[in-house]
């Protein structure tokens, strides 16, 4: 039964002494250490079209730590150190399967800083976690309790640009179960003016995060700006001032993503979206700063793996889709829409608002996709012709 159970991540915040921070900051830089050179190895071996796999890169950090060079790896734990050679491995796998570009060296500056502990590398007894090369536990602040009678594994410790120290925690956990089935289906779309607009007519305001501290993210900007870049300690104060306010911001935006997530899932058992290329969408400079501070991709993966956990349903419909021109009442598509037109009146006398109308040919669109097959690409002919959501399966003459 413990295998069907849905694993999480719980991520707390934690306050390291300073000798806790010293070795993780050793452990961070001697896993940066060892990735690099493994990579290095495995391109290098490429190159002479040989094969390194995870257990050779493993047999070579043994022979490395023997070395007078690199003997300081002896000085952290050698779990993490382990996992990152995993971790290079899974990296390679992507890219050979081609769902991934070829792996990346880890930069002192810009790379994440995290190692990632399995249950030999911790202690985890009576709510207080323990890494391995550490006497005394780390402080966590326990902002929701894990599930109970569970045992993390594995443990990531990281620090992020801001300077704040993070335990993520994998476990377990019972509480996720699928919700009772309901007939709701909600149609959603994305925007600027308003980060959601429903099928329902509902519109969520955009809080548009990112330009609510743009003048203080400017300000920090000048203020590093002045640091000359020998400074070394005031510049890394300054940079880490700019990094503390996008945290402050990608903090609230996640927060409110997860909440309109959490209750779009519970609330309907099927939900319907478009299939934005995001990544594309950012190349207009002139838009990319509004898109990026919606995050339309973070929204999506959220609802996605929320509506598994608890046995929903998202339909991701094509992107070429016309669900701003077409007319949901009488299925006529207009030619052109400007970005501009906000409401509109179709021929045939209905009024829309171009949001509305939008997840409501999204809902349809979708459902039809899922129930009778109805294909959801744009249409070729208009007026006159049939949108998916009112296509019907031709009845046979006997």
């Amino acid at each position: 039964m413990a295998a069907n159970l849905t694993k999480r991540a719980f991520k707390y915040r934690f306050y390291p002494s300073d000798a806790q921070a010293a070795e993780l900051s050793r452990t961070f830089g001697c896993v940066r250490k060892v990735y690099n050179l493994a990579l290095a190895a495995r391109t290098q071996a490429w190159a002479r079209q040989e094969r390194v796999d995870y257990n050779q890169t493993s047999a070579m950090l043994t022979a490395w730590k023997k070395t007078e060079e690199l003997a300081f790896l002896n000085d952290v734990s050698s779990v993490p150190l382990q996992q990152t050679l995993r971790h290079l491995q899974s990296a390679f796998t992507h890219f050979f399967a081609k769902r991934a570009r070829h792996p990346r060296f880890k930069s002192r500056k810009k790379s994440r800083k995290s190692a990632e502990y399995t249950a030999s590398g911790f202690r985890f007894r009576d709510g207080r976690l323990t890494l391995a090369k550490m006497a005394d536990p780390l402080d966590i602040v326990w902002s929701r309790p894990l599930p109970q009678g569970v045992k993390p594994s594995p443990v990531t410790v990281s620090q992020d640009s801001a300077g704040r120290w993070f335990v993520s925690m994998l476990c377990e956990d019972p509480s996720v179960k699928p919700l009772p089935a309901t007939d709701a289906a909600l149609g959603i779309d994305v925007g600027l003016d308003h980060l959601l607009t429903l099928s329902t007519g509902e519109k969520i305001a955009n809080p548009r995060h990112e330009r609510r501290d743009r003048a203080r993210i400017a300000k920090a900007q000048r203020e590093l700006s002045r640091k000359a870049p020998g400074d070394g300690a005031n510049r890394a104060r300054a940079r880490r001032k700019i990094a503390k306010v996008h945290a402050r911001i990608a903090d609230r935006r996640r927060d409110l993503l997860h909440k309109l997530t959490t209750r779009l899932v519970r609330e309907n058992q099927t939900l319907v979206i478009e299939d934005l290329a995001v990544r594309n969408m950012v190349k207009n400079h002139r838009l990319a700063r509004a898109i990026s501070d919606a995050s339309w991709s973070e929204f999506r993966s959220m609802l996605e793996y929320k509506a598994a956990w608890y046995g929903r349903e998202v339909i991701a419909v094509d992107r070429f889709f016309p669900s701003s021109r077409l007319c949901s009442d009488c299925g006529t598509v207009r030619e052109k829409m400007p970005l501009s037109v906000r409401k509109w009146t179709c021929l045939c006398g209905a009024a829309h608002d171009r949001d509305v109308n939008a997840a409501k040919n999204l809902l349809a669109a979708g459902l039809a996709a899922s129930v009778c097959g109805a294909g959801v690409r744009p249409q070729r002919s208009s007026p006159g012709g049939q949108s998916a959501m009112k296509q019907k399966t031709p009845r046979r003459e006997p």
